[in-house]
């Protein structure tokens, strides 16, 4: 995320908001996200909803994700998140690029919030970092296995802080080291949330500058 000069000509070019612990969210309405899906983009508003608690209530689907429409580089993003009904499938988005395309899902990296797997990470359609894929041969998640799952019980908050700093990615899950990639592809765009069938629900979505 960088500090833009204040000039009017800049601005109009450049989609890039910075405010160290800027809210996401305004707490109003859902201005500054879109929502993308296959085979047209939607309204954001037909699947979330902005709650007068702070809370942003997701459907969870159609397939597809929530982005900013600002773009960040060099950035600590808090989030916290919880499944309002049975767990299931879901992640943040980093990186959002134009680019190639897997189905769905946008040249990024995402970080799991998937039931069971909280903090995985996965370079997404193109996207690479150094470090070898774990688990079964074949497979597309990196993790490091520095401490046991983290997440907390179904119904619970969990928080994540994402901390993206040139070519490194790290993962906080409920305040444990998750994983830490190095070397990747993509070192700035949009800030996204995945839809992938499973209602949830998000609060207190905030980034901090570190340029």
């Amino acid at each position: 995320m960088r500090l833009p000069l204040v000039s009017t000509g800049l601005l109009l070019l450049l989609a890039t908001v910075v405010m160290p612990g800027a809210d996401l969210f305004n707490g109003r309405d859902l201005a500054g996200w879109t929502y993308i899906t296959l085979p047209t983009t939607m309204d954001i508003a037909s699947v979330c909803t902005a709650r007068a608690d702070g809370v942003i209530a997701a459907t969870g689907k159609p397939v597809g994700f929530i982005a900013t429409t600002a773009t960040y580089h060099n950035y600590r993003l808090h989030a916290e998140w919880r499944w309002s009904g049975k767990p299931g499938n879901g992640g943040v988005l980093l990186h959002i690029s134009s680019g190639p395309k897997d189905r769905a899902w946008p040249l990024c990296f995402q970080v799991q919030t998937k039931h069971g797997a909280a903090g995985d990470l996965l370079p997404m359609a193109g996207a690479a970092f150094a470090e070898p894929l774990t688990s079964a041969p074949g497979a597309t998640a990196a993790r490091i296995r520095i401490s046991t799952d983290s997440e907390k019980p179904a119904g619970e908050w969990n928080t994540c802080d994402l901390t993206c700093r040139g070519d490194t990615i790290e993962v906080v899950i409920n305040g444990v080291l998750q994983n830490r990639v190095t070397g990747i592809s993509v070192q700035e765009g949009k800030i996204g949330f995945q839809f992938e069938g499973t209602p949830f629900e998000l609060r207190g979505v905030t980034v901090v500058g570190l340029d």
